[in-house]
């Protein structure tokens, strides 16, 4: 049975985006795998929570799962249609009930009879007036892949439940995690010689990155600056997914200080790009060298500022 997910991220259900969004960096901080080397249930909730996220915080996917459910992200949903299809039920299946109402024909492009659209709905079992199905049933399949191949794209291959040769599989870029691709004729075979083979229905899963993670399109970085970068400011290199950049840290930087690189996210075609979103993370010196103790030791007597003042439970 699917999940609520905001029962997973723990908000209710018209929450703002920004309560989202905190809630969620909260739960990520807790349970991201690198604070939990080697706890599998860490491990899953964190992918249940991210999962959460990248749908309930982008607008569009978000009112599709408030109506349809998980239904309405799968590939291919047309909404259009879902909702044409619940007003046919609703004057109880008859074309033109109720005066003006939806006929079944136009629903799905007049296309077959409504014999051939109920053996599409529930897997073809047996059409109008009782014929034989011809189409082979869709298989499931599940494919993991690291996190860059996710989002820039890539090609798995495949060996079917069905048996037969290995398959090519196109992961386009930008594919979260729990995303589904249908891979047409890859199911299992038709029953009748005639007929055709089911689909493969896919879904990806997504591992995590030891130092990104993802919001929607956007991606978040942990990157670790020196002391004397943070103080002075320097010129640093940026890993991103389309090759490395260099970006100014501004002088006096804090740690935990964002930036953000515009376009620098996830790239999916048909939308523009997300955003990189740059957190500096100061790195001290662990080194034993007596001048490095003495650098350090002649700072704290210029450091008149209490990092903790204000402070209080």
């Amino acid at each position: 049975m699917a999940k609520d997910l905001y029962a997973v991220l723990g908000v209710a259900k018209d929450a703002d985006t920004d309560t989202i969004k905190k809630t969620f960096r909260k739960l990520a901080q807790k349970l991201h795998p690198d604070r939990n080397p080697g706890d599998k249930a860490s491990e899953a909730r964190f992918k249940e929570v991210n999962h959460a996220n990248e749908i309930l915080s982008d607008p569009k996917k978000r009112a599709l799962y408030d109506e349809f459910g998980e239904e309405g992200l799968r590939e291919g949903f047309d909404p259009q249609q879902q909702r044409a299809y619940r007003a046919w039920q609703q004057q109880g299946g008859r074309p033109g009930a109720g005066g003006g109402g939806v006929r079944i024909e136009d629903l799905f492009g007049g296309g077959g009879g409504i014999g051939d659209v109920f053996g599409d709905l529930f897997n073809r079992g047996r059409g109008r007036g009782g014929a034989r199905r011809t189409r082979g049933a869709d298989v499931e399949g599940e494919v993991t892949i690291d996190f860059a191949s996710a989002i820039r794209g890539a090609t798995v291959q495949l060996t079917t439940r069905a048996g037969g040769e290995p398959i090519q599989v196109r992961i386009p870029p930008g594919a979260e995690d729990g995303a589904r691709v249908r891979i047409a004729g890859h199911g299992e075979a038709a029953p009748a010689a005639n007929g055709t083979a089911g689909d493969l229905m896919l879904t990806i899963h997504v591992k995590p990155h030891e130092r990104f993670r993802r919001e929607g399109d956007d991606l978040h970085l942990e990157l670790p600056i020196t002391v004397a970068e943070a103080y002075l400011g320097a010129k640093v290199r940026v890993p991103t997914f389309e090759g490395p950049v260099t970006m100014k840290v501004p002088p006096r930087a804090q740690g935990g200080q964002t930036m953000r690189l515009r376009g620098k996210g996830v790239a999916r075609k048909g939308r523009d790009a997300g955003d990189l979103y740059i957190h500096f993370q100061i790195v001290v010196p662990t080194s034993d060298d007596p001048a490095v103790q003495r650098a350090i030791e002649e700072i704290a007597k210029v450091q008149p500022e209490d990092p903790r003042e204000g402070i209080e439970v």
